[in-house]
């Protein structure tokens, strides 16, 4: 029977609703049958590694290595063949003979947490409105209940920068570690820096192209306008808290006159935070670089394809680099083809700090691969594992604490029965954040078991 109001909705129009409806019912039936597993609670137990073969991240290995730790520390990293051990001392005893062991890797420049599902909007928050927003804080719109994040977690990624995106100045990253039940427990460093996306110089020559004088222009202004901000940031940094109070006198709480865009920016001009810069052209790298120069600011350049053409004043201005995915084409026709692969050797032989990332959300899933890749062109493995474990560490300032495995930093850690940075072979069988063991199955891992069961397959 047809109503009255359904009369009123153009078939043609109901059959679209209908099947939006269906879209977004399936969308939600698979949120409900895919939640994380719980996060556990802190280590309580001593434990112990033995007989693994222990990838450092610094580039040292220890074929036969025994790993201890407890209260979420590193308490021994060592030889098992030269050391006298009392593994009673110990808890629990973990048998890897056969398995290799990693620091937990490092993803640079990312969106998981931000972005779930790319074409439902409710479910990204990685940009906001404006152009210029430094006071923008990716952490308290992290996502720590993502499905994506034990995808990417099952793969041996466990620590992430969570950066926004938008805008020139798109706000501050956070690093995250990925077992939390929300964003203040996921926090492990927060807010250590903020990301420009700096004006493209590039000058259009296609048929619709703006005539090039005004192209011009228009870069000149954006720059000019950058530059001022810049300007008037440095000034209010100048000025300290305390002083701003007694202007504002005794009573004040620096709420109305705060200028919190710029109160964000402070800690670019006192060396607690780092610029990082997004861009890919020699002309943009070395504007940005003569910029921070100027402010005296810590700078790191996100992208960065052109890096292997200015490695000298890379090196003698200490710019860290954050490398887009190594599994991409060459920016220019006339590139070599297998340049994105070569690039980290280049980087690491002209003595450049630099990490790979993959720029997305469960792209990081892939991390290890694209550094595995490098190896094969220029890099060993140890050092193509430094890139994303111990390289990243030090461009997030997180590496007194992870990145490596020795002893006095957190038991953050994996062990795989094959090579992390195989595809073929990796198999992630347990994970370690903080001593805590985590969980590794995800969502995929459990459509693949519930299909095997129900066609049979035992293998």
């Amino acid at each position: 029977m047809i109503t009255k109001y359904q009369c009123l909705i153009d078939p043609k129009e109901r059959n679209k609703m209908k099947k939006y409806l269906y879209i977004y019912l399936t969308v939600i039936s698979l949120a409900v049958n895919a939640q994380r597993p719980d996060p556990v609670p802190a280590q309580s137990q001593r434990i112990l590694i033995m007989n693994g073969v222990a990838h450092i991240g610094n580039g040292n290995v220890i074929e036969n290595s025994a790993i201890g730790f407890e209260n979420g520390k590193l308490t021994l990293v060592a030889d098992a063949t030269v050391i006298r051990l009392d593994k009673s001392k110990f808890d629990k005893v973990i048998d890897a003979q056969g398995k290799h062991i990693y620091p937990g890797l490092i993803e640079c420049n990312s969106t998981l947490g931000l972005t779930e599902i790319d074409m439902v909007r409710s479910t990204v928050d990685n940009f906001e409105v404006g152009d210029m927003n430094p006071n923008v804080r990716s952490l308290i719109a992290y996502n720590s209940d993502s499905r994506i994040i034990p995808t990417v977690r099952s793969n041996g990624v466990l620590l992430a920068q969570i950066v926004p995106s938008g805008g020139t100045i798109s706000g501050q990253s956070s690093v995250v570690q990925l077992d939390a039940w929300n964003w203040e427990d996921a926090a492990y460093k927060t807010d250590e820096g903020i990301h420009l996306n700096w004006p493209r110089m590039y000058i259009s020559k296609g048929g619709n192209a703006e005539p090039e004088e005004a192209q011009r222009t228009k870069i000149q202004r954006q720059l000019n306008d950058l530059q001022l901000y810049f300007d008037e940031a440095k000034a209010y940094s100048l000025t300290s808290p305390s002083t701003l109070a007694s202007a504002l006198g005794a009573e004040s709480k620096l709420t109305t006159d705060q200028n919190l865009k710029f109160e964000s920016m402070r800690g670019l001009f006192n060396g607690t935070k780092s610029l990082y810069v997004h861009c890919d052209y020699v002309k943009e790298m070395v504007s940005a670089i003569s910029m921070a120069d100027k402010f005296g600011i810590r700078l790191v350049i996100v992208g960065g394809g052109d890096a292997y053409r200015i490695t000298d004043l890379l090196k003698s201005k200490n710019v860290a680099i954050i490398l887009g995915r190594t599994h991409s084409l060459p920016p220019r026709e006339d590139d070599d083809v297998d340049l994105q692969y070569k690039l980290p050797a280049i980087l690491s032989k002209a003595g450049i700090n630099y990490t790979i990332s993959m720029d997305g959300s469960w792209q990081g899933r892939n991390l290890a691969f694209n550094a595995g890749t490098s190896a094969a062109y220029g890099l060993t493995k140890e050092e193509a594992l430094m890139s994303i474990t111990l390289n990243a560490a030090k461009i997030l300032g997180i590496s007194t604490t992870a990145g490596s495995l020795e002893t006095g930093k957190d038991a953050t850690l994996i062990i795989s029965s094959g090579d992390v940075l195989d595809m073929k072979s990796n198999h992630v069988e347990s994970a370690f954040i903080n001593g805590r063991e985590i969980s590794v199955d995800n969502f995929q891992k459990q459509l693949n078991q519930t299909y095997k069961t129900k066609y049979g397959i035992k293998k």
